[in-house]
């Protein structure tokens, strides 16, 4: 049996299946005219007309109404007139055969033979395929002729990226011809010329509609049982061509059309989906932008018009799952065609391997702690990754759907992605489409997942040796020796039981009796960080102007010290603890895998971006009104210059107009890479030591990494005094409370980051801002002469009853102003 029997039998499967045969009387169980039958939709119909066929089930045979009922659905009002009339001997569309049709109706006064060819043309696979192909014989003659009698300039314009030539196969010209063998033929500019002149009319959109919705079944069961696009790649013609019309986000195609196209779409082979992506990459920003915004339509719509919850997930339509791996297209696109950099990566560094089996393999668990970063199959196949983007075309942002993010269940959607990925869909598999507040959710459950394990893990292991279980990570330090002693104990447990590092942290300060729920970490982190980066210690350079730290090129500090730091980035994240560093963009891209650019140069080294910029921008002689060379000078730990040669023998290489781009790059790699290569690399080891495992360099760009680590620096009390608490008497109608927040709005920037330090031990905003805090005030006893104190762990206030508001604001000004330290109260 040939395919094109074995295609027309599925077919018939799935219409008996979804229509019926049209007897009232039937007595065939897998037919929908069966009293007894119960009804399939159309994906569960395909899939079961597929197992039908292949044990030759039996098949009705449809009597004549239904006959004619299925002629009609095909054809619609093919029926009228002659062959001249109705142009039944149309098997495919051009420019020049769709104006002849619309000059025919207009002289009619009648545009139902154009909605016919219309709808019989768009809901046929074949017939979509050979229409508006650019290699359509003496298709120029025809469009000058048509283009002449419209009074317009019958030359052919000269292709922009905004308006592709005759082919859209002119995208990525620089290509390797053996990367790139298949072409898009579709002439894109006479298909936008098309659709312009069609959407104008009325009952166009609902024919559209209506061939889309019967074309769409057939495109599915192609796609997922037959493989037409390997047979034939001129498959995709298809949705080039459905995709052009500039109305799918409006309502009528909203509701059926659009979901069940998208949904065939995703069946498509990802070398498909990556020409596609390379296709509206070459378009320009007006047709990405557009395709963009028809999918958040769809997912918005959807979204809105359902009810979902623990049950009824989001993951569970196929809408919203459709609309969001089509937008995921349009994301790629967007980076194509922006500014990327795919080729300065920095070494990961390697763990390396051990052959015996882990207690998690041993319990078969390997799957919720598997190792490696997850790679997107579309993203391999393009050969770019988000954190390649340098600037995309349209920004991350617009790609966040905050209707999606308002919706989805964290907790089921990480199972999904860290268990279930092959059977269920998990929105963090479209990173884009979530917003920093939504992914930071996903990444607590991973460390707080591997942290139960950890400690379950290690109250095995003592079971087994009879040793006493040791389930967190303790670290006991001194206050004037923090850093030594934290060093130290950090270094030992790297050294010998890595894994430790990911139980929960645990710190105790010598002498003190604070108990560690959260707040002593906390502290712990400040301090430390306010030792390393005492500009005294030299390991770390700091900028007046930016307010930045660099790394020290000649410090005299071991790796050790730089491992620490890693270390302690990596576990403020893995703790959820927000810390207060200073870092240029180009560290986070750096840890994510890049390495610095001359770009980066702009919020790291300004000074010197600035004057390689004007270098580069130079119109005089460089050589002789520059006189610089490939020798390069910095200023050492105690002020001494340092010559380094960018080439070899650089002294007596001149920067000339020729090769200053390379002196710009060079002189970049050296300051952002080489030069502090060591220290870096002993930075990036301890912070990788930690988050090895976790999906951050698949969830995160580098801003948004950033913004984990460091919280926001924009505090809105406004929102914090929305979204606080009261226990013990207090509300939010107190005379005390009242008082309380008319103090903090009148204390200056430096007193609210006090007063933030002291209730909450970070003077951040966590990643949402302040209105994520959920700050509790508690009354504390009537009016005393005692401070208010504060219960970090749990951002809680203890606020005596004070008589008078200017007691309240003298006493609270001294709590923030002296609190160091933890005691029992």
């Amino acid at each position: 049996m040939n395919r094109a029997t074995a295609k027309h039998l599925i077919e018939r499967y799935f219409r008996q299946l979804t229509e019926g045969c049209g007897n009232g009387d039937c007595t065939n169980e897998i037919c929908a005219s069966c009293p007894n039958f119960r009804s399939l939709d159309n994906n569960t119909a395909a899939a079961k007309a597929l197992d039908l066929f292949k044990v030759n089930a039996k098949l009705c045979n449809p009597n004549p109404s239904k006959k004619e009922q299925d002629s009609d659905l095909v054809n619609k009002m093919t029926d009228v007139g002659n062959a001249k009339e109705n142009f039944s001997d149309v098997n495919h569309l051009t420019e020049t055969t769709v104006c002849t049709i619309l000059s025919f109706c207009e002289e009619e006064g009648d545009y139902s033979t154009l909605i016919h060819v219309l709808g019989r043309i768009f809901s046929n696979a074949e017939a979509l395929i050979k229409s508006f192909r650019s290699d359509e014989p003496d298709i120029s003659k025809d469009l000058d002729s048509v283009e002449a009698t419209d009074n317009d300039n019958p030359e052919k314009k000269t292709p922009t990226s905004e308006e592709p030539g005759a082919s859209s196969a002119a995208a990525f010209p620089d290509e390797d011809v053996s990367d790139q063998p298949l072409e898009v033929l579709v002439d894109i500019s006479a298909l936008r010329r098309v659709y312009d002149k069609l959407l104008s009319l009325d009952r166009v959109d609902a024919a559209l509609v209506n061939a889309l919705i019967y074309l769409t079944p057939n495109l599915e069961l192609d796609l997922e049982y037959l493989d037409v696009y390997g047979t034939n790649p001129e498959y995709l013609n298809i949705f080039v061509v459905v995709l052009e019309n500039t109305n799918l986000h409006s309502p009528e195609y909203l509701e059926v059309a659009l979901p069940q196209f998208c949904k065939a779409m995703c069946k498509l082979p990802v070398a498909a989906l990556a020409r596609l992506v390379k296709l509206w990459a070459s378009y320009g920003l007006t047709h990405i932008r557009r395709m963009m915004e028809t999918f958040q339509q769809l997912i918005t719509f959807t979204v809105v018009s359902n009810d979902y919850d623990g049950e009824n997930l989001v993951n569970d339509d196929e809408s919203v799952v459709a609309g969001t791996q089509c937008l995921k297209l349009a994301y790629y696109a967007s980076i194509l065609a922006g500014d990327v950099d795919v080729e300065h990566n920095e070494e990961d560094i390697e763990d390396p391997e051990s052959d015996e089996l882990t207690l998690h393999e041993l319990l078969g668990e390997e799957r919720l702690y598997k190792k490696g970063p997850r790679v997107d199959p579309l993203q391999k196949e393009l050969g770019v990754r988000s954190v390649d983007c340098i600037k995309p075309l349209i920004p991350h942002e617009e790609f966040v759907n905050e209707s999606l993010n308002d919706v989805v269940e964290m907790d089921k959607d990480f199972t999904f992605f860290k268990v279930n990925a092959e059977t269920k869909f998990s929105f963090q598999s479209c990173p884009f489409i979530l917003n920093v507040i939504t992914k930071n959710q996903g990444l607590y459950y991973d460390n707080r997942i591997r942290m139960y394990s950890e400690r379950r893990l290690t109250a095995l292991y003592s079971m087994v040796q009879g040793q006493q279980p040791n389930p967190y990570l303790k670290l006991k330090v001194r206050r004037d020796h923090i850093i030594d002693d934290a060093l130290v104990r950090l270094e030992m447990i790297s050294m010998e039981n890595p894994s430790d590092l990911k139980k929960q942290l645990f710190v105790e300060f010598e002498g003190e009796q604070g108990v560690d729920e959260g707040g002593v970490s906390k502290e712990f982190f400040q301090l430390v960080l306010e030792e390393i980066f005492n500009p005294d210690i030299g390991m770390f350079s700091y900028d007046d102007d930016t307010k930045l730290f660099w790394f020290n090129s000649s410090s005299l500090e071991n790796e050790a010290q730089y491992t620490l730091v890693g270390l302690v980035l990596g576990l403020a994240i893995y703790n959820n603890c927000i810390l207060d560093v200073h870092f240029p963009m180009v560290v986070y891209r750096k840890l994510m895998g890049k390495k610095g650019i001359y770009l980066d140069l702009s919020d790291s080294h300004p000074a010197l971006f600035q004057s390689l910029k004007e270098l580069q921008e130079y119109g005089g002689d460089v050589e002789k009104d520059m006189m610089l060379t490939f020798q390069i000078s910095h200023m050492d730990l105690f002020g001494s210059p340092i010559l380094y040669d960018l080439k070899e023998d650089g002294e007596e290489i001149p920067v000339t107009k020729e090769n200053r781009q390379e002196f710009v790059e060079m002189y970049s790699d050296y300051i952002l890479n080489k030069s502090v290569e060591r220290q870096f690399r002993a930075f990036k080891k301890g912070f990788q030591i930690v988050t090895n495992e976790s999906p951050l360099k698949y969830l995160f760009r580098p801003e948004e990494v950033e913004l984990l680590i460091c919280g926001s620096r924009k505090l809105d009390f406004e929102a914090l005094e929305k979204t606080t608490e009261y226990d013990g008497g207090y509300s939010k109608d107190s005379q005390i409370i009242k008082d309380f927040w008319e103090t903090i709005h009148s204390f200056g920037e430096e007193q609210k980051r006090l007063f933030l330090q002291f209730t909450t031990g970070t003077d951040r905003a966590p990643v949402g801002g302040l209105g994520k805090l959920k700050m509790i005030i508690a009354k504390n006893g009537s009016d005393t002469d005692r401070l208010p104190t504060s219960h970090t762990c749990f951002n809680a206030l203890l606020l005596p009853e004070y008589c008078s508001k200017e007691k309240l604001k003298e006493r609270l000004l001294k709590a923030i102003t002296y609190a160091k330290g933890f005691g029992m109260l």
